[in-house]
């Protein structure tokens, strides 16, 4: 039995390629209201920065019913000045990223110590997944007394 076609359908045996194009989406976590009385989004980029950002500054057990969730980077912080390991850091960073935000694919961690200050400064660079674009996160912890 040969099948019928319409004219609309051309030629079935070409292969079509086809992309899909994802818009990232979320809400401005400032909740600053817009003038019209919505609240402002985040989108592509943004979005993804802030979800990272987020994600390093949640400690494990945090987040409700998913105790995994979190970078655990607070964990870091109350051996600052003897026991540092950089490299224990940016595997937390690391980790936490790539097995929760998708979106994002982490390029390179650089962590810097300031014991003067009790702090952890933090550069993350990802690219954004589906896109070219290059983001730099900047993340400083620090101990309160």
């Amino acid at each position: 039995m040969a099948r019928a076609f319409s004219i609309e359908d051309g030629s079935l045996d070409k292969s079509i390629v086809s992309s899909r194009n994802v818009a990232y989406k979320d809400i401005d976590l400032t909740f600053s209201p817009k003038p019209a009385g919505d609240i402002f989004k985040k989108v592509d980029a943004a979005a993804v920065k802030q979800s990272v950002k987020n994600l390093l500054l949640t400690s494990r057990g945090e987040k409700p019913f998913n105790n995994f969730f979190g970078s655990n980077l607070n964990s870091a912080l109350f051996g600052l000045d003897t026991e540092f390991d950089p490299e224990f850091v940016q595997n937390l960073i690391f980790d936490a990223i790539t097995n929760h935000e998708p979106r994002a694919r982490v390029l390179s961690v650089s962590v810097l110590l300031r014991p003067e200050n009790n702090t952890l400064d933090t550069t993350v660079e990802f690219q954004v997944v589906n896109t070219k674009e290059i983001v730099t996160l900047d993340v400083s912890l620090a101990r309160v007394r």
